[in-house]
């Protein structure tokens, strides 16, 4: 993560250097990187630390060592860090995200506050929806497959092709069965307890 960071921000003050805007980075008047290697008094408002910081405790020497870091490289041929980088509210590579999800958002809950957690859920599988509905339904009930099909069409985040394929049933049926069971939720308490009992095993949300 470290590496990534400094690669992102080297890349982005280079970017006037490489539109062939300027020959040095520092001279590019709409660019932070006067300010982060100390030719320019930064404004108060710009935070600096978290990238100097992998350069050195004392301000100048940080400063010193990013002007180097940065330049070291101007003029060459440079893989873009971004490249490869997955469409997420989170910035980076499939494994760093992988990373900041299971360090830092693995048992996070949603909020309505924080719609983009839901990015982030951990999408239980087919077969752990069904154990858990089978613990409160039983195996072999109508209405136990019907609740199955509901809590993998509400939160599996698999096709319907892929639901209808593992149930044996058709794409609609799996539609209709999920519709039909989120209709009977609202109007029948013991149904709805039952439903959000699962979800607490599940460690899923309805927001």
């Amino acid at each position: 993560m470290d590496e990534y960071a400094k690669e992102l921000s080297r890349y982005i003050h280079l970017n006037p250097v490489r539109a062939g805007i300027v020959d040095k980075p520092e001279a590019y008047n709409w660019s932070s990187y006067q300010y982060f290697i100390g030719r320019e008094k930064a404004p108060e408002w710009l935070v600096m630390d978290f990238i100097l910081g992998y350069f050195g405790k004392k301000v100048s020497d940080a400063q010193k060592n990013y002007h180097k870091f940065v330049t070291a490289i101007s003029g060459q041929e440079y893989k873009s860090p971004v490249d490869g980088v997955t469409n997420s509210p989170i910035l980076g590579r499939v494994d760093f995200i992988k990373a900041i999800k299971d360090k830092y958002l693995k048992d996070k809950k949603g909020d309505r506050n924080l719609s983009e957690l839901r990015a982030f859920s951990t999408k239980p599988e087919i077969q752990e929806i069904e154990k858990e509905v089978e613990s409160v339904f039983g195996p072999d009930n109508a209405l136990s497959k019907k609740v199955k099909l509901y809590f993998c069409h509400r939160y599996s985040g698999k096709k319907l092709k892929e639901i209808g394929a593992y149930f044996d049933i058709a794409e609609s049926g799996v539609s209709q069965s999920s519709r039909r069971i989120s209709l009977k939720i609202s109007s029948d308490k013991k149904l709805r307890k039952q439903i959000m009992q699962i979800e607490s095993s599940l460690k899923l949300s309805r927001v």
